[in-house]
């Protein structure tokens, strides 16, 4: 979508230590464009090492402008709200910046081509809306079972588990190994980072898993092709697992774990996460009633060890593989050669 020397902003406001800021976290650790300026009030003067300890020097400021005087020629809004709307005390400084020559990335469900389209001042700005989906998609029909590909997707506990980063990471060590492998994404940050992709929960239900799978065979080619997860069969707000599953027709799959959660995050804290190895045997039972051809079997899991010191992310690792049974590692932590492992045999 844009040229990767492009210098990019990202908007955080009040975001910068929170989970809602993932979008600028994934930018941040997998995107190949200089990242010039997070703009965060609360954080100004600071960098983001020393503002929340995430190791990225990169100059946090108060304000839109700051980042326009950085030399910025993207600003990407780099938090997802809850419900996925842009809220209007973001008018103004969005404004600023589209007036500013900035082009936008928005990977919110609202249509900023509509909203602000009109303040565009030159042919090369654009404001890419990663959530818009195509006009229709077909109805899935268990095509990606006949692949001979192997089909991994990223299941998750909870929202924000880690299973867009495990997924890239695994994604980056198998291409490292030499092998075919392509990367279907699924949400915003993955589309916003691959240039392409679908947006998943902005699709028609009943359309959702004849676009995963239309994804997916995009991919035939591949030896093991990566399926970008959502949401959780956990989750009381989430229906992305099942055209996943359906559309996917996995035959491995990776659980991802918020390690320090025993609940779902806010607004359904009080929702109990199940046992690890019980959710693994749900999500495989689904997975086997879904349309598939294939029995899909979990064969690694990706625990989040945000919040812990290395050694109660330890301990968590050994914990989780002694409940399941499956090799586990934290990928940003610990390397993903575990689960490399896991895949490849």
């Amino acid at each position: 979508m844009f040229v990767s020397s492009k210098k990019m902003c990202i908007y955080m406001e009040g975001a910068l230590d929170n989970d809602s800021g993932k979008m600028g976290f994934g930018l941040m650790r997998f995107s190949k464009h200089p990242i010039v300026a997070v703009i965060d009030s609360k954080f100004a003067g600071m960098t983001v090492r020393q503002a929340v300890g995430l190791p990225y020097d990169i100059p946090v400021f108060g304000a839109v402008e700051e980042g326009v005087k950085q030399g910025s020629e993207i600003i990407v809004l780099g938090i997802a709200p809850s419900g996925g709307r842009f809220p209007s005390e973001w008018d103004e400084p969005i404004s600023t910046a589209l007036k500013s020559g900035l082009s936008l990335i928005n990977g919110l469900h609202d249509d900023l081509n509509a909203r602000f389209g009109h303040l565009l001042t030159n042919k090369e700005q654009i404001i890419w809306d990663v959530r818009k989906p195509a006009g229709a998609y077909p109805i899935a029909k268990a095509k990606a079972a006949e692949l001979k590909s192997k089909r991994v997707l990223m299941i998750g506990t909870d929202m924000a588990a880690g299973k867009m980063t495990a997924g890239l990471e695994l994604y980056a060590a198998l291409k490292e190994e030499g092998l075919k492998v392509g990367f279907v994404p699924t949400g915003q940050i993955g589309i916003t980072l691959m240039g392409n992709g679908i947006p998943l929960d902005a699709i028609k239900v009943d359309q959702a898993a004849g676009a995963v799978e239309q994804a997916v065979l995009e991919q035939s080619d591949k030896d093991i092709i990566i399926i970008e997860g959502q949401g959780s069969l956990a989750h009381p707000g989430s229906t992305a697992t099942l055209p996943l599953l359906r559309g996917s027709q996995p035959t491995h799959m990776i659980l991802c774990h918020k390690a320090a959660h025993s609940h779902l995050r806010y607004p359904v804290s009080h929702v109990p996460i199940p046992p690890l190895d019980e959710f693994i045997g749900l999500n495989e039972a689904v997975a086997k009633v879904c349309g598939s051809l294939h029995t899909a079997k979990t064969v690694g899991v990706a625990l989040n060890t945000t919040g812990l010191n290395d050694s109660e992310a330890m301990q968590k690792v050994a914990y989780a593989e002694k409940l399941t049974g499956l090799p586990t590692s934290d990928v940003v932590r610990f390397g993903t050669d575990k689960l490399v492992e896991a895949v490849l045999h």
